[in-house]
């Protein structure tokens, strides 16, 4: 389909197989990665570009929906889902092949119910207080799934809440998931897949990897926590940028969007720009944040709209309509200050860009 809208997120494919090298030399050649491609690859649509995906022998996803994605997309190799998915969807699960985290007997049962074959990965709940079964229930759990001979062991996993902030804490979770991985071993051997550390956990504790990590906003080029490009060369995959469809000059004293929220103070020449909350564009940028036009940062004036927002544009010299505007262009301005502006996270920034902003793929 054409691209006709002037609002676009533009994805950098070279940069991604950059990160994924840079990831790689870090972790060294033992380690597989697993790349976490849910939410719409973050919201970047890495996760419908075959090309990219087919690089990778296993990919990670949050929900069954989008492993079917993936197949429709013509990935044929292994498939997980991070979170154990609702019994309903078990019959989709086994048709399209989908390996799928549990930490529940309920499931369990359900998945030994079917007469197809599951490959699953049991979660060891370690501290994240979310899912996964009590580490000394291994042995436990491990004769339970021997009980249904179509439902096959093929890895284990936990997730570290806070490889970013809390050492102690991860050592902890890190122990607690090898004495869960050793108890595994004694009884079914070697796994094919072991795996506990997603962005911050690779950064932070070399000692994590086994023999599969999860990279996740590093991959895209983002920090994930504080130091991550000191120690990983990464590049920004994506740049999210729009045109100035509207341009006029007014009188100080001009209310400027919705509630008036802003008043001039001088003559202001103001431009109108095709992005607004419905795309993702937040509203706690009214008149707080600034974006990019000509080189030059310029503020947002007015409350977000909807479907739009104004610029004050008056000092930028020669500024037309149809000129780029830059929400972040990764240098100017960036995703992580956009985030703080916010009182929120880069993830969440880069997450929530809507479905209805084109994606322009460049190599």
């Amino acid at each position: 389909m054409e691209i006709t809208r002037p609002t676009i997120l533009e994805i950098d494919l070279n940069n991604f197989k950059h990160n994924v090298k840079q990831i790689q030399n870090y972790v060294g050649e033992g380690v597989s990665l697993m790349p976490v491609i849910k939410a719409a690859g973050y919201g970047t649509y890495i996760n419908k570009v075959l090309e990219v995906v087919n690089e990778f022998d296993i990919v990670a996803v949050a929900v069954v929906d989008e492993a079917i994605e993936l197949r429709e997309l013509g990935y044929n190799k292994e498939i997980f889902v991070l979170n154990q998915p609702y019994k309903d969807e078990i019959e989709k699960i086994v048709k399209n092949n989908i390996t799928v985290g549990i930490s529940s007997i309920g499931f369990l049962e359900e998945l030994g119910a079917q007469t197809g074959n599951v490959k699953i990965h049991i979660e060891i709940g370690t501290g994240m207080g979310r899912t996964g079964i009590n580490p000394a229930r291994v042995e436990e759990y491990i004769n339970e799934v021997k009980k249904y001979p179509n439902v096959k062991i093929e890895g284990m996993y936990t997730h570290l809440s806070s490889a970013d902030i809390d050492f102690e804490y991860t050592e902890k979770q890190l122990n607690s998931f090898a004495r869960a991985v050793e108890s595994a071993r004694n009884i079914l051997g070697e796994l094919k897949y072991v795996h506990c550390s997603a962005s911050n956990g690779i950064l932070n504790f070399s000692n994590s990897y086994y023999n599969l990590v999860r990279p996740g906003l590093i991959l895209y080029g983002y920090d994930s926590c504080d130091g991550a490009t000191e120690k990983l060369d990464l590049k920004p995959i994506c740049k999210l940028k729009s045109k100035i469809t509207f341009l006029k000059d007014v009188e100080a004293n001009t209310s400027i969007g919705y509630s008036r929220s802003f008043i001039t103070n001088k003559k202001t020449k103001v431009a109108t720009i095709p992005i607004g909350y419905a795309d993702g564009l937040k509203r706690a940028l009214s008149n707080k944040g600034e974006v990019v036009i000509r080189g030059k940062r310029v503020p947002i004036i007015g409350s977000v709209c909807m479907d739009s927002f104004m610029a004050d544009v008056t000092d930028i010299e020669g500024v037309s309509a149809g000129d780029d505007v830059y929400i972040w262009d990764n240098e100017n301005i960036t995703v992580d200050e956009i985030a703080k502006i916010c009182g929120t996270i880069n993830y969440e920034i880069i997450c929530t860009i809507s479905n209805r902003v084109p994606r322009v793929f460049i190599s």
